[in-house]
């Protein structure tokens, strides 16, 4: 779940294809662990305002795509907001 979240950081990277795939090489981004009674939210801050979105999966070509539909499937709740300091969070909430 972690790893989805914090791979799914943005900026734009050419994929060599003619799409451009979100990612942010060398950019910085927090990672929050907060523990509730019943969840544990996960999120992910980083400084761009570009929103994940959910493609259809590349299986044979590589370029992903199951990451979105993987945290969805999996969390009770997701979450994309803007931060006043810019950026956005990207945070799931799972069972504990």
């Amino acid at each position: 779940m972690i790893e989805q979240l914090v791979a799914n950081r943005h900026g734009p990277r050419d994929t060599g294809s003619r799409q451009q795939v979100p990612s942010c090489v060398g950019c910085r981004c927090a990672l929050e662990l907060t523990a509730h009674p019943d969840t544990v939210k996960v999120a992910v801050h980083d400084p761009s305002r570009h929103v994940p979105r959910v493609r259809t999966p590349d299986l044979n070509g590589g370029t992903g795509g199951l990451g979105r539909s993987m945290v969805t499937g999996l969390a009770h709740a997701t979450a994309v907001t803007s931060r006043a300091s810019g950026g956005k969070s990207v945070s799931a909430c799972l069972a504990r």
